[in-house]
Order: structure tokens, then sequence, then C-alpha cells
């Protein structure tokens, strides 16, 4: 049975009354540090309130936005019609007010261990909010206590990147002294406190790298030395069962411990639910679909590139999905595809922009209403961090075929992919992965010792890692944000008419320009109306062409601070680079 820890948030919400305010408020209306904090029942309780508050929750990770999961409308990140918001914008502190206060008010306790393990945990918090700060503003205001209102330090300027990325990594590091080694899926632990500390050191190294700051080689060996205990003290394994273990991974409702570290907890019978399946099986929720560009990037079964093959780019959807990278058929429809309990689905091109629809986390037929999945959400698992380990080893050019075994080829082999070869991988770099339109070309002028690899890890990681929040990130710290610019396309079609798309004699979509024509077609789409093709009327599904998309490389990779910050609560705050 799941562990209900968002009814026991619930359940002390009364007895622990916390003020969503600023740093400079007292953060609670009935609780004395004087008489609360002195025992373990009263730090649990107190704690149990990060977990809702900092932890992202499930469309935070399955609306993975970015250059391969394409919906409508866009969000403004993408589109490139971002502006500095008034208020809001990310710029909130109440819940890091939180975690100081437990920090600041834990002395109360006697038991030293117990003391320990929850200021270990608020660490933990403290670090995981930070984070998510840095990433979106770069430089901000290190706070590590709860300020009074007449404090001078509320407005101070903000601390610089090097100081928050190792003040995340000190509080880190406690935590993962000391915090428990017990394993739970939906309790913080040494584990996820190495999890993350490998996820910050592969952000903040590869972003220093690819941006030009100092000290990349640093945060990189951090990823690596946390990757490493992590994989080898951790005893967390890879899901192997049954003939689709990815797919089933993700499709059920209790997360998989074996693998998931933490997950973000949902139960159907306490009406703790998200809409996963509906956003995937419904025209309401921006009609989610991989890109063209990203199936490419899936290996033959063989480990061959399907983007070496002829004419890959004008394949129509069955031929091109043949011998494909068992993760692909575990991801999208494909020729074959049956619902978990029900029959066979070909995809429906009114529930996806693109064409290429999405079933990764989708279970039985009945969940596809709005607001009725209840999937546990994975926050980290083992799988990221292999990808953490391979990809920092690979950055800093001390990768070897050991690394790769016990990492990416560890993830190849729970779906019977060919092993990666470091120097065949190095030796015959992907050109589609270098390419300006389709890839990464920083790579090769960044690296010479490991460009081939590197793009191998990067396709192994967008494969692996697709719909589970990383993807708009991962692009930011690689310097990629120009590939949002691209056309985003998607199935391609050779001709107005009939198609069978999932090569089983019946036909599931009829395109056609005016006069709707007689066909045994379930789904009628008008090019020009209801759909677009790149070509007029044929070639490849082309969403928002209608969107003049720009990035702009001198102020897009970091967010704007909302002016009130600036001019009213802060003036002393600096704006970010062309905002």
């Amino acid at each position: 049975m799941k562990m209900n820890l968002n009814k026991i948030i619930g359940a002390i919400s009364s007895v622990v009354c916390l003020v969503s305010c600023d740093l400079d408020k007292v953060p609670l209306a009935t609780l004395s540090p004087e008489t609360y904090f002195s025992n373990e029942e009263e730090l649990r309780l107190y704690s149990n309130k990060f977990y809702e508050d900092i932890l992202p929750e499930a469309g935070d990770v399955y609306n993975d936005r970015a250059d391969v999961i394409i919906s409508t409308p866009l969000n403004t990140e993408v589109s490139g019609q971002r502006t500095v918001p008034a208020t809001g914008g990310g710029w909130s502190w109440s819940a890091l007010r939180r975690v100081n206060y437990l920090l600041g008010n834990s002395h109360q306790t006697d038991d030293i261990a117990v003391r320990n393990e929850y200021d270990a945990l608020a660490k933990f918090f403290r670090a995981y909010f930070y984070f998510e700060k840095m990433k979106r503003f770069g430089d901000v205001p290190w706070f590590n206590e709860v300020l009074g209102s007449d404090d001078e330090r509320l407005f101070k300027p903000r601390d610089s990147r090097t100081l928050i990325a190792d003040s995340i990594m000190q509080d880190l590091d406690f935590a993962i002294e000391y915090l428990p080694t017990t394993k739970d899926v939906y309790r913080v632990n040494k584990w996820t406190a190495l999890a993350l500390k490998s996820r910050v050191g592969l952000f903040e190294g590869t972003f220093r790298k690819y941006h030009g700051i100092g000290d990349a080689e640093k945060y990189l060996q951090a990823c690596v030395t946390a990757s490493e205990e992590l994989i080898d003290n951790g005893g967390y394994t890879l899901y192997t069962s049954g003939s689709t273990p990815y797919r089933d991974l993700f499709a059920t409702p209790n997360a998989r411990s074996q693998e998931i570290i933490l997950a973000r907890h949902y139960d159907q019978g306490l009406n703790l639910t998200h809409s996963v399946q509906n956003a995937t099986n419904a025209s309401t929720l921006g009609r989610p679909g991989l890109s063209k560009s990203f199936v490419n990037t899936y290996l033959t079964t063989g480990g061959l590139r399907f983007t070496d093959q002829p004419n890959y780019n004008t394949r129509e959807f069955v031929q091109e999905m043949q011998n494909r990278d068992p993760r692909l058929a575990q991801t999208i429809r494909t020729p074959g595809y049956t619902r978990i309990g029900g029959g066979a689905a070909a995809p429906n091109l009114s529930f996806t922009v693109t064409g290429y629809h999405l079933i990764k986390y989708t279970m039985e037929q009945i969940y596809d209403a709005y607001n009725s999945s209840f999937n546990d959400i994975p926050l980290f698992r083992i799988a990221e961090t292999y990808l953490n380990f391979a990809e920092a080893k690979a950055e800093l050019g001390t990768l070897n075929q050991a690394d790769l075994n016990k990492s990416i080829n560890l993830l190849r082999a729970r779906v019977s992919m060919p092993a990666l070869n470091l120097e065949q991988a190095n030796a015959n770099p992907d050109t589609y992965l270098l390419d300006a339109e389709t890839g990464f070309p920083n790579v090769a002028q960044k690296n010479t010792v490991h460009t081939g690899v590197i793009l191998e890890v990067r396709r192994e990681r967008g494969i692996e890692l697709v719909m589970e929040g990383h993807r708009y990130y991962d692009m930011m710290r690689w310097r990629a944000g120009k590939l949002f610019e691209k056309p985003f396309l998607g199935m391609y079609f050779s001709r107005l008419g009939d198609f069978d798309l999932d090569g089983n004699g019946s036909i599931d979509l009829c395109l056609y320009q005016g006069t709707r024509p007689g066909s045994s077609a379930s789904l009628f789409m008008e090019v020009g109306k209801d759909i677009v093709l790149s070509e007029g009327n044929k070639g490849h599904v082309l969403a928002h062409g209608n969107i003049n998309r720009t990035f702009d490389e001198d102020k897009d990779y970091l967010y704007p601070i909302p002016t009130e910050e600036i001019n009213l609560s802060n003036k002393i705050l600096e704006q970010n680079p062309g905002w």
C-alpha cells in the first residue's frame, strides 16, 4: 500500500498553520519554537510540508515541453514570446522560509541524532529549492536563516552563482552524511541526496562548460563521485520484468522501488489524481506529440543510425517505425500497439499535433478522462544517475568502456539494444546530432576527445528520460536554445487520401482538401484547416508554422526577475542581462 504522505500533510495543516508570505514574516500562526520541535514526531510533521511545497507535481514532470514534445499552445519559453512579469515568475521564497525556520529551531530537540537527521532533510530541500532558483535565474540571494522585518539583509543583492552552487553542494554533503539509508520511495533518504547531487553537478558543470564559465570540472567531478557512490552502494537496479519493461515502469499505479529512488505520490482512492493520460488521449489539453527530429534519433534495433538510411526523412509512418529501438514503441503508439487491458489502437491525430501519439504513463482506457490518472510520478530514478555519470565522465574526457558498461549499456540491455562502443562512437560522430539544424554543433567545438560518445549519451538521455521534466534545462545547460527556432515537424504524408497507420488493414485517417470524400476512415482531417502539411498537399505535419519563433542567445538562457522585485521590493537587485 502506498504511504499516504499527502494525507499526513493535510492532517497537520490545522496544527502547523504555515503562512505563505515573504521571508521577513513569522512563518507560523500557532506554533511556538519554544515549545515545538522538541521531538522527532514534531519535526517529522513539520517537515512533511516540504514535500508538497518544494517537489514538482505531476504536471511539472510530464509536461516536458521543449524541442522533443510539441503541444499547443507553445509555452512562451519555446515560442520566444516570454516577457518580464510584474510579479510571480518563479520568484517566491515562502517555501525556503519554512525550511530555514526548522533549521533555526531544531535545537529544541535533545536527541542529537534526530536533530541531525531532520536538519539533513531540511538541507536537502533547501538545496533542491536553490537548485531550481539557480537554473531559472542564475545568481540569486542566498538566505540560510529566517530574517526579521527590519533586517537589512532582506534587501541584499544577488549572491554569485558560485556561492549558490557551492552552498547547494554543502547542504547536500550534510544531507548525504546524516539522512537514513533506509529505502522508501516516498521519503527522502541518503540515496535521494546523492541523486540530487549527481543532477546538480552535471547541470552546473555542463552549464559552465558550454557557457564559458570557470570551474566546470569541479562540478562534473562532484557529479561523478556522487553518481558512483549511488550506483555502487545504493542497491538500486533497473526494472526489467516482462516484455515491455520501459513502458511498464511508468504505466502502473505504484512506483517500482527497485529503480525509482523518489516518487510523487498519487492515489485514486484518496482523490489524489492528475491528468497525464487525459493530456495524451484527448484534444483539450495541448495535444502533445514527439517531434520528427526527435523520432529520428531512435536507432534501429541493430544499433544503426536511422538517419544514415536512404530517404529516412520521407518514410511514411508504418515504414519509419519498423525495426527501431523498442523504447520508441513503448513511448508512442506504433503499428501493433494495443491498449493495456484493451485492443489495438492507431495514432489519433486529433489527440497529437505531430501524429506521434504519446503512451508513456498510459494505463487502461477508463483513465483517459480528465484528472483520472493516479500513477506515482518518478522524480529520481537510477537510470538518470547512470546517464549523469556517463555524461559527466565524457565531458571530463575520462570516460572508458567499463564506465559505459555500468551505465548506458545497462539501459540499452533492458530493451535488448546493442551496447554502445566507445571507440566506434568517437571514431564516427553522428553528423545528424552535430548539425545545427537538428543537433549540437558546439559539442565538437568544446571537445576533442569524446565528441562522438557525448552525442551518443545525449541521444540516450533524450530517449530514456523523455516526458520526465528534464529536456528544457538540458537544452539550457548545453547552450542549445537555437533549436527552438527550427520547424516543428511531425509524420510524413506523401499524398492526400486514406492511411492505415497501424498496418492492420483498416483505414485510420483520411486527409483531404475541399469536399470531404467517401471513406471508411475513423478520422477525417482537412488539410489547411484541421492539419497543415509542410508542402501544401503533402509533406510533414507542420505544427506552429505561423509563429516566428526566436531565441535570443544573449538573454533567453535565464528568466527575468519580476519588475516589482526590482522597482519596489529590492532596488539593489539587478535584472538578468538583456531583460
